[in-house]
């Protein structure tokens, strides 16, 4: 096949990076770096709000980018040696084939707007309630905007494929890297499927963003660079994993496998990104941070623009839609907005709006000739004005104040935390806590100040090592491995739920009264008998060992909450 080798006479650039070490990259990378649309990264926080509880998490998606390019290659590369020599040529790891899923994982964050996933997973549905499920915009779906526009404008597909790239197949290739399967826009119904490699090669698809059991090199290099900045211990070592990683075919289908002595590296891989989320990622004070930037950025949103395409100026919360004005969206948004002078910001949009304003009048000037005279029209219209800039400047005010009290550590304080695996659990709280008659803390909450997070090892409810396959030295099959083989301190559950409630309650002495209500509230929900609605599960196993009616066990809510547990414990260990 034309192109199947990648050629280059331009010298491969060296990267010494505080994680990997020396990073050698190939030319095609550096062009993609060297561009705006990449460089923009360097000014995006990685943690996001993270920074403001830990001082050393200052890094920038641009090193983890670079990060994931480097260890998608070197799995690959692992991979391809690890190869027999009497192989099909469909199964065959091709040079293209490594550069193309190195593009995919430095192109993989091209589309995370300010503080990284605030914007994504707080802001955007706060100010872009348009956007359903249907609908739903991603960071990924961003990524691929940004990287058709980052190909685009700087002319970059003859560059692709002087470097050995197969166009289209090879682009539509590294976009499923990043995305997964993407549904054929002619062919809506049908169901999503790669168009860019045969199923000989579906094992690659999991090398940077990894839909069968979340093990990818993009979590290798944010657990060792987060964990290296946080000052958190990483337990998980990457490099081990790449060392016996190997490809096997398990129920028709080609799957990347590990030695089974990897067991226990797979179990801290998956706690120490839990470890993460609860000591970093979810820290009481991080959500409370990044709660009140959204709030910031959604007051500011409107009169906060960017010039776009053919120099339309566009909101912050439609940049998402015009990848020109989205490269200006940085974390400098939040100087933008609390460094500005009154009516800095907003002037234009202000203009924008007014002439808006000024086409509307004309439209209907011929009515509004006949009912009114014209100092009544030019009192309409000063006054529409008038009322436009008051509204921007109070937006922008309060906007203003509350990135100035994060300035000032002036913050949200956090009433308390309450972790359940119970969902009807957390509901319960939630309904405790919003009913205004009983008010059980003393203090006013609103919707907005319970934070309710999921916390997973990376497969919802599922043990993700049950979607893993292992091989043992010699072995010609791989085999699946159970909990009970490994350990018994083994978690039982593999999801839960984090409630934290915040207010703005400053007196100390009615938030030690609140917190201490809290811890009531906390034991009083957790007291009770097994959680309702009852699972159909637990109802279908006590049916099987008693053989006794359903219904009886509704009326009693079954049993206590320690039979529960004995149920779980007997369902997960099976």
């Amino acid at each position: 096949m034309a192109g199947s080798n990648t050629k280059t006479k331009e010298p491969c650039k060296v990267f010494n990076d505080p994680i990997h070490g020396h990073i050698e990259l190939h030319p095609l990378l550096v062009k993609i770096i060297d561009t705006p649309q990449f460089q923009r990264l360097r000014n995006i926080k990685q943690l996001g709000g993270v920074y403001y509880v830990f001082p050393g998490a200052s890094h920038n998606r641009f090193e983890h980018s670079i990060g994931v390019a480097h260890l998608a290659g070197k799995l690959a590369k692992s991979l391809k040696e690890k190869q027999p020599e009497q192989i099909d040529e469909a199964e065959k790891i091709e040079d293209r084939d490594i550069l193309c899923v190195q593009i995919a994982g430095l192109c993989h964050d091209l589309g995370h707007g300010p503080f990284s996933h605030l914007f994504d997973k707080k802001f955007i549905p706060k100010a872009r309630t348009d956007l359903k499920k249907d609908k739903k915009w991603t960071h990924e779906k961003a990524s691929l905007d940004m990287l058709k526009h980052l190909i685009a404008v700087n002319n970059l597909k003859p560059v692709l494929e002087e470097n050995g790239l197969v166009l289209p197949e090879d682009l539509d290739f590294i976009k499923e890297l990043i995305f997964g399967k993407m549904t054929d826009p002619d062919h809506p119904e049908k169901e999503p499927k790669y168009k860019g490699r045969k199923p000989e090669k579906y094992f690659l698809y999991e090398i940077v963003s990894n839909e069968r059991n979340g093990i990818d090199v993009d979590k290798f290099d944010y657990f060792a660079r987060d964990c290296h900045h946080l000052g958190i211990k990483n337990n998980f070592d990457h490099d081990r994993f790449i060392k016996f990683a190997k490809v096997f075919k398990v129920d028709g289908e080609q799957q990347i496998c590990t030695r089974e002595k990897e067991v226990g590296n797979l179990y801290d891989f998956f706690h120490t990104r839990n470890s993460l989320h609860r000591r970093a990622y979810q820290h009481k004070v991080t959500n409370i941070v990044e709660t009140m930037i959204t709030e910031a950025f959604v007051l500011a949103d409107k009169h906060l623009t960017f010039e776009g395409k053919e120099g339309k100026r566009i909101k912050m919360s439609d940049a998402i839609d015009d990848m020109v004005a989205y490269t200006k969206l940085t974390d400098n948004v939040f100087e933008q907005i609390l460094l500005s002078t009154p009516g800095e910001l907003d002037e234009a949009r202000e203009n924008d709006e007014l002439d808006e304003a000024r086409e509307n009048d004309e439209l209907d000037e011929a009515r509004e000739k006949d009912e009114l005279d014209e100092a009544r029209e030019k009192d309409l219209k000063e006054a529409r004005e008038k009322d436009l800039k008051e509204a921007r400047e109070k937006d922008l005010k309060e906007a203003r104040e509350i990135l100035t009290n994060i300035s000032s550590r002036c913050l949200f304080k956090c009433v308390g935390q309450f972790y359940s695996a119970y969902p009807a659990e957390i509901e319960d709280m939630h309904r405790h806590l919003l009913d205004d008659q009983k008010n059980p803390l003393g203090i006013k909450l609103l919707p907005k100040h319970l934070n309710v997070i999921k916390m997973d090892y990376g497969k919802k409810t599922e043990n993700p090592i049950d979607h893993v396959r292992f091989y043992r030295k010699g072995d010609k099959e791989a085999f699946k491995i159970s909990r009970g083989q490994v350990s018994t301190l083994i978690p039982r559950h593999f999801q839960e739920q984090l409630l934290q409630v915040y207010c703005t309650e400053t007196d100390e002495e009615i938030l030690a009264t609140a917190r201490n209500f809290f811890l009531q509230l906390c034991q009083t929900v957790t007291s009770k008998k097994v959680p309702t609605p009852i699972p159909e599960e637990f109802k279908d196993w006590i049916l099987q060992v008693y053989n006794g009616p359903t219904k009886s066990h509704e009326k009693t809510q079954m049993t206590a909450r320690d039979f529960y547990e004995l149920w779980l414990k007997t369902s997960t260990s099976e």
